[in-house]
């Protein structure tokens, strides 16, 4: 999905609790906790790692990447709290 400017503007500022914050909200569960990584399932299926880096923020790759897992649409986005 490729994001309009003032909604990637607001989601290239997420950080790893932002997104575990938004999965726990979505109703994913914590699987495995590998080191710096930890695994989300929703109930549905869908799997989403999320990797706590040092830096505050994801890169723009691993952040799209991230959120294309989560299978999240704009709506979604909205009423989790991660865009305004």
């Amino acid at each position: 999905m490729k994001y309009p400017s003032n909604i990637w503007n607001q989601l290239k500022n997420l950080t790893s609790q932002n997104l575990i914050r938004a999965l726990k909200k979505d109703g994913a569960e914590r699987d495995v906790t590998r080191r710096a990584e930890q695994i989300f399932r929703f109930p549905d299926g869908r799997r989403v790692s999320i990797h706590l880096h040092p830096k505050k923020t994801y890169g723009p790759k691993l952040l799209k990447a991230l959120l294309d897992d989560t299978g999240w649409s704009l709506d979604d986005m909205k009423r989790l709290g991660l865009i305004k």
